[in-house]
Order: structure tokens, then C-alpha cells, then sequence
């Protein structure tokens, strides 16, 4: 069980005692909800081990990036299909694109959130391990502490830089949208296309090369989570 619960499950029937007990409760809930969008997971550090928090978080911006290259990906199909449209269904298909291009940006948003709370689990995890490798007595298995302990922090240093990375690819090809959605809507007519059908192609390459990132940095998390759940099991 996480130490900070260990200390805190005791001292609960007294607290809630107090007047203003359930407000700090509350209060809680309310700054985890609005951190994370979910209760469960904005207080989970209270219940859960640091390093399982970390793999559940490892997991949780994996999965956020697979959905995130699906996103991209459709968003990528319906800018393609705008340039064999006929000009009466513009508008129709501006409406579509710019709908994809704020699911788009939604997609990045929740990847930047799920790698930031990637890094505190992380930090986290090798606090603690840190602190508690002079508590050894055995200089051998102290010694063994601390080699996991580096291959631990270099491999989540890699996975950290892979997601910073897809962050940062995210960007020219959300602005790249972003800009044909909005010369889409300023310019409604058949020239408004041929632009487009220019552009296409340069997008195209960028969201490929996204893709191919995201993959990579996915099947990162997934080393590093068989690392981990390998040295639990020892």
C-alpha cells in the first residue's frame, strides 16, 4: 500500500469528526476531477504503489497516443476528400474539417496531459527509490539496488524524451490544419481548393512522419512496461 495512505486511513474516523472535514474531502475530489477529468484517477497516487501508479500512467499516455494517431489519421482523410468535392458541398465539408481538426487538437491536449502526469509518477518512483537505497545493509544488494535503480531512470529518461518528442511533432501539423480550415472558411469557392489540393501532399508527409513517431514512442511505453512488471514479478 502507498505510505502517504498507510498514514492516512488511520486518522480518517477521527477526521471525519470535524466540521470541516468533509469540505476538505470534497475539495479533493473537486482538484483531482479538474486535473484529470476523473476523480478516480486525479487522487489514485493515495492509494496506489509508485511504481505501479507509473505503469498505469505509462499505459494510460500509451493508449492516449494510439488513439491520438487514429485522430490524426481520420483527420488526415477528410482533408483529402475536400479537393474532390464540388463547390455547393464546401461548406458542408468546412463544417466536417474543422470538426476534425478540434478533435484533433482535443487528441494532443489529453497526450500533453497524460505524458505531464508520465513525468510526476516517474519522479515520483525514483524519489522514493533514491532515498531508500541507504537504508541497505548488504553492500551487494545495495549495489544490485542501484544498477536497477540507473536502468530505471535512463529507460523512463528515454521514454519521457519519445513522448516530449510527439508533443513537439504534434504541432506543425495541428498549425498546418488549423490553416487550411480556416483559408477553407474565408474562401469558399472552387480557388479555395486548388490551394488545398497544393497542400495536401506536404500534409500528408507531415502526419506520416507523426504516425510513425507515435509508434515508435508507443511501443517505447510498452518495453518499458514489460521492464517494470518483469522486476516486479523476480
Amino acid at each position: 500500500m502507498n505510505p502517504l495512505l498507510t498514514k492516512i486511513i488511520p486518522l480518517i474516523p477521527s477526521i471525519l469528526k470535524k466540521k470541516r472535514s468533509w469540505a476538505a474531502v470534497v475539495a479533493l475530489l473537486v482538484v483531482g476531477y479538474f486535473a484529470t477529468g476523473s476523480v478516480s484517477s486525479g487522487i489514485d497516487w493515495m492509494w496506489k504503489e509508485p511504481r505501479d501508479l507509473l505503469v498505469d500512467r505509462v499505459e494510460a499516455a500509451r493508449d492516449s497516443q494510439h488513439a491520438g494517431a487514429e485522430q490524426f489519421r481520420d483527420a488526415l482523410t477528410e482533408f483529402k476528400a475536400v479537393v474532390d468535392l464540388p463547390e455547393s458541398d464546401l461548406e458542408r465539408q468546412y463544417n466536417t474539417l474543422n470538426k476534425a481538426h478540434k478533435r484533433s487538437q482535443a487528441a494532443a491536449d489529453d497526450i500533453s496531459k497524460r505524458v505531464d502526469r508520465v513525468v510526476d509518477a516517474s519522479n515520483s518512483l525514483l524519489e522514493e527509490w533514491s532515498s531508500e537505497l541507504s537504508d541497505y545493509n548488504d553492500p551487494a544488494l545495495r549495489r544490485i539496488a542501484e544498477q536497477q535503480y540507473d536502468q530505471t531512470r535512463e529507460h523512463a529518461t528515454r521514454l519521457i524524451a519519445s513522448m516530449r518528442q510527439i508533443e513537439d511533432r504534434m504541432q506543425p501539423v495541428l498549425a498546418s490544419f488549423q490553416d487550411q480550415v480556416l483559408y477553407l472558411k474565408h474562401n469558399l469557392n472552387l480557388s479555395a481548393i486548388a490551394a488545398l489540393e497544393g497542400e495536401a501532399t506536404i500534409i500528408e508527409s507531415n502526419v506520416d512522419i507523426l504516425i510513425a513517431d507515435m509508434n515508435r514512442s508507443i511501443a517505447e511505453a510498452d518495453a518499458f512496461i514489460e521492464v517494470i512488471l518483469k522486476r516486479e514479478q523476480s
